[in-house]
């Protein structure tokens, strides 16, 4: 069944109380709202723990969607009990590891506007990113990395604004994207803005960011690689080229 997905709506959300609407076969959880992400858009789904009432906590592995968007569901770990439908949870995110995801996938739209070229693919990771371009160009992976560490030292704010599904079709090119499609399906879309009235950056996107440019930390590109004629491959990593080593 659809699923309250509140981490939408706050990303700093860590914790809530749920209720087990579903138990599937083979041990995944629905639950009527969640904190948890869900993978998508190359972002990995969150995980943590489901704490019972006696106090008992069950692992989780992943978080994916369902056969929609808006079904969420919550994987334990094989060896972990099942909870029964009805029964109500607490639910822990953990926090530290979703937190290096947010910093990285902020990072992943400010390298978009360093490099504003089309996307073809991108990964986020806890230590490293990645985010193709379609671009033939040879650039110096120093110089990028200057004008990332410039937009994450300006602290400029990072938020949410939404529009419809049809907003967003009627004007296409604010997708930077060739071959992601937007999160739509739930009849809005969330467009994550960088800057003052989105000065540096708006796009489309359903992960979670920091509010903040600063909270990225130090942040560097460690390898460009060729990935076909017209295809580069940009490596983000956290700390300083010197941390290669």
């Amino acid at each position: 069944m659809p699923v309250n997905a509140l981490y939408r709506d706050d990303f700093y959300l860590s914790t809530c109380e749920a209720v087990v609407t579903a138990v599937h076969e083979d041990g995944g959880i629905e639950l009527d709202q969640t904190c948890f992400y869900a993978t998508s858009g190359g972002q990995p789904g969150d995980t943590g723990e489901l704490e019972r009432a006696d106090g008992t906590r069950i692992a989780l592995g992943q978080t994916k969607h369902g056969a929609s968007k808006d079904i969420v569901i919550h994987v334990p770990l094989e060896t972990e009990p099942r909870p029964d439908v009805g029964e109500t949870l607490v639910l822990h995110v953990d926090w530290q590891r979703r937190y290096r995801l947010m910093r990285m996938h902020t990072a992943c739209h400010l390298l978009s506007v360093v490099c504003s070229y089309p996307i073809t693919g991108a990964a986020v990771g806890e230590e490293e990113s990645r985010v193709d371009f379609d671009m033939s160009e040879t650039i110096d992976k120093d110089a990028v990395t200057a004008k990332l560490m410039e937009l994450v030292a300006e602290n400029h704010p990072v938020y949410l604004q939404w529009i419809t599904d049809e907003e967003l079709a009627a004007n296409p090119d604010i997708v930077k994207s060739k071959n992601v499609r937007p999160p739509i399906g739930l009849g809005r879309v969330s467009l994550v803005c960088i800057g003052e009235n989105s000065s540096i950056d708006s796009q489309p996107c359903g992960g979670t960011h920091v509010s903040e440019t600063q909270e990225v930390g130090q942040i560097h590109i460690a390898k460009i690689e060729k990935k076909g004629k017209e295809n580069r491959r940009f490596r983000i990593r956290f700390g300083t080229p010197g941390d290669e080593a």
